[in-house]
């Protein structure tokens, strides 16, 4: 067991209600895979206080873990968090961005996780990726 896997809380996820709303962004980030310390995005789609959603050109798993660094938005401070790969967009869907990831936070220090609160204050949230209507309509027939 790493590191890093020991700071994970295990807590059943499915059963929370959400803890943090989206924010749209554009940021330079630099999201770097744990087990060998590669650079596998740079560019952040859109954040919250709990994880990203990060452009990639590389395949990732997963489940690897990784460490982020940014600087969040309206702000020169670096924000640095080590999360977990928990999505992985292929970008054949309608709507999706090409290959992303979803990153959710499990390690911030708590003065970075307030000073990010602050910053994403005020920003929109990110355009739906698919219509709700559609998703509604297919699932009653």
């Amino acid at each position: 067991m790493s590191a890093i896997q020991r700071l994970r809380p295990r807590v059943d996820r499915a059963a929370l209600p959400r803890r943090a709303f989206r924010r749209y962004v554009r940021l330079d980030c630099q999201v770097v895979r744990e087990h060998d310390f590669r650079v596998v995005a740079d560019l952040a789609l859109d954040l919250s206080e709990a994880g990203m959603l990060v452009s990639t050109r590389d395949r990732v798993l997963t489940g690897e873990e990784v460490v982020v660094c940014f600087k969040p938005p309206r702000s020169n401070r670096w924000v640095d968090a080590i999360g977990t790969v928990a999505r992985v967009l292929h970008g054949r869907r309608p709507g999706d961005r090409g290959r992303c990831l979803g990153i959710e936070f499990f390690s911030m220090d708590e003065h970075d996780r307030r000073h990010l609160w602050e910053s994403l204050r005020g920003l929109p949230a990110p355009d739906p990726m698919r219509d709700p209507v559609e998703g509604i309509v297919a699932r009653l027939v």
